[in-house]
């Protein structure tokens, strides 16, 4: 009959109460379109490569700061804290449907008021009187399995495996919008010194201009009216530097933040201006359904419904009856070496059945608070899978439009230094006016900074659609 007992508790641990997770699917998620609607020519339908995507950008000093980034944000390490302790809660999980075992050494020494142990010896032990003592030592094990009857533990290893899976999401989630901010503030830095640059060599064009109308003005061959008007343009373009200054400190500042340095560290490697780099002629977007599998936000969100699921067959088993298996094995008696005489091997084997059958409705409410959860989880997943899909349409239409509006400024500038040569060639012959050079040098240099915002806000939004697309992220670090 014994031998009947193990298989009849496997047979009946293989039962697992609960929903079984189907997938999204399931929550009615968002059957995404077969491509982009707002796709652009300039772009293709080809993958994307995920890691790395700054690369296309062709420049080095971005690559180095992204792997700065990468190696030493905070927020990085946060991340990778809450996956290492997702891991272990799995191990523990898993580990919580194994039988448990304790060596334990035990002395007992009691004196028992009013206690007849049964003997003369116990009573000289006692002192005689009203009490007696008791001596008792021991050396074993114990070894305790409570059997998983309906899944509860099953569920629970369910649970923990999703919660690491959306661990790993959220490392992958950050990695994507750290990526994008590194890049963003390298551009806008990028972006910020050129301009100063373009302002400074403008306003020592003005200083040269306006010494030479000076000349003229003490010669008599022009107005004081020229010289006022030549010195409140240049008040004007050294006003512009101010802010662009502030600006330029603010992102180097961003920049040492984000990879994981005090403001400052990065002042004298990105002393010297670069250009803004400038995005591929094509970039691949792949389709919506793709974006949907690579986003790291949808995945974590998915990993949060898969928990959610797993959690109502926890709720579930805590509503039937438990067993548990106790055992204990070892030697003693009432003098120490007892505990080291094999005659006095002593075993005990405890079976035991526990059902909260009178609860008064809590297990239920456990179970109708847990299917709460899950919709709450499949509603968010949907949203999340409706914003990504809106992210990724927006940038694209951003992204194209930019394209268009660069391409017009740089025809704009093309004009405006072909009529400022014009103008400096009539100026310097005699037969134009200085009011009429200075505006045509202003229309030049406006044309050039609008230019130089347009090329800047282009890469900006090319970076927003990589982050669109769920790119710049890895595998997730081994534990």
């Amino acid at each position: 009959m014994r031998t009947l007992i193990l298989p009849s508790l496997v047979l009946v641990s293989a039962c697992t109460v609960g929903p079984n997770y189907q997938g999204p699917e399931s929550a009615g998620a968002v059957a995404p379109t077969a491509k982009f609607v707002r796709a652009q020519p300039e772009t293709v339908a080809a993958q994307p490569v995920v890691a790395s995507w700054w690369t296309g950008l062709g420049d080095p000093m971005l690559d180095h700061l992204e792997a700065r980034a990468l190696a030493g944000n905070p927020n990085i390490a946060v991340a990778e804290a809450r996956l290492r302790q997702a891991r272990a809660g799995l191990r523990l999980e898993r580990a919580n449907q194994l039988p448990s075992a304790n060596a334990q050494a035990m002395g007992v020494f009691a004196r028992l008021p009013g206690i007849d142990l049964g003997g003369a010896e116990a009573g000289a032990q006692g002192g005689g009187g009203d009490s007696e003592s008791l001596q008792f030592y021991n050396l074993g094990f114990d070894a305790s399995w409570e059997v998983d009857l309906f899944g509860l533990r099953r569920r629970g290893v369910e649970a923990a495996r999703a919660s690491l899976g959306r661990a790993e999401a959220g490392v992958a989630d950050v990695q994507v919008s750290l990526t994008a901010e590194v890049a963003q503030a390298y551009v806008a830095l990028r972006d910020r010194q050129q301009r100063l640059a373009l302002g400074q060599a403008t306003a020592e064009r003005q200083r040269r201009m306006l010494a030479l109308t000076q000349e003229r003005y003490g010669a008599g061959t022009t107005s004081a009216l020229e010289v006022e008007r030549l010195r409140t343009q240049l008040e004007q373009t050294d006003a512009t530097l101010v802010p662009l200054t502030a600006e330029r400190d603010a992102y180097l500042n961003a920049l040492a933040i984000l990879v994981g340095e005090a403001p400052g560290a990065l002042d004298t490697m990105l002393a010297t201006p670069g250009r803004v780099p400038l995005p591929p002629a094509q970039v691949a977007v792949g389709d919506p359904a793709a974006l949907l599998q690579r986003r790291p936000d949808i995945r974590a969100a998915e990993r949060q419904l898969a928990q959610s699921n797993a959690r109502i067959g926890v709720a579930e088993a805590q509503r039937f009856p438990q067993i548990s298996l106790m055992g204990m094995l070892g030697l003693g008696g009432t003098d120490p070496g007892d505990v080291f005489d094999t005659g006095n091997l002593f075993t005990l084997g405890m079976p035991r059945l526990s059902w909260n059958f009178l609860d008064f409705g809590r297990n239920a409410a456990r179970v109708e608070q847990a299917k709460g959860v899950r919709d709450e989880a499949a509603a968010q997943y949907r949203a999340s899978v409706l914003t990504a899909l809106r992210d990724a349409e927006d940038a694209l239409s951003r992204y194209g439009a930019r394209r268009r509006t660069v391409a017009s400024a740089a025809r704009t500038k093309a004009s405006a230094d072909r009529a400022a040569a014009l103008q400096q060639q009539r100026y310097a012959a005699g037969t134009a006016t200085l009011i009429d050079t200075l505006d045509a040098e202003r229309q030049r240099l406006s044309a050039e900074q609008s230019l130089a915002q347009a090329t800047a806000a282009m890469t900006s939004d090319f970076i927003a659609l990589q982050k669109a697309l769920g790119l710049g992220w890895g595998p997730a670090p081994a534990s």
